[in-house]
């Protein structure tokens, strides 16, 4: 057996790699609904101010990027977005929430929308911890 490791791998390479994990998860995930989900807010002048991407994959919503620029940053703008996608999230089945976030960002704002820490890495990548939350949206509304 040859193993070979590289640090350009190409996107065919990728790709199938991908590929193969899908099908072997496929029996056991293939009627669960997923969906992309993303959120936006606006400077009067139409540039975005923040947003806010994530998904839905069964009963949780997934937040990857939650994003408000400084100008705004301060005006209740973040907390307007999470709580709209929480909103949406909970319409469509949901009843939790779970994100990532590193310790320069935004820990204490999640804690103060109801998010727990479930896992701390530390030192990740280097010298900062990174997060992981969940948030129960049974109950919210």
């Amino acid at each position: 057996m040859d193993i070979e490791i590289t640090t350009q791998p190409t996107q065919n390479d990728i790709d199938e790699i991908r590929s193969g994990l899908r099908q072997h998860n496929k029996p056991y995930l293939e009627d669960i609904f997923h969906t992309d989900l993303a959120c936006y807010s606006y400077k009067s002048n139409g540039d975005k101010s923040g947003g806010l991407i994530g998904e839905i994959w069964g009963n949780w919503l997934i937040i990857k990027f939650l994003w408000v620029d400084k100008e705004s940053s301060g005006n209740g703008i973040g907390s307007a977005l999470l709580a709209k996608a929480e909103s949406y999230a909970i319409k469509h089945g949901c009843h939790s929430s779970f994100l990532g976030t590193f310790s320069f960002q935004t820990k204490p704002f999640y804690e103060q929308h109801g998010y727990n820490v479930e896992m701390v890495l530390k030192n990740h990548p280097i010298t900062s911890e990174r997060y992981y939350l969940t948030k129960s949206l049974l109950g919210c509304s």
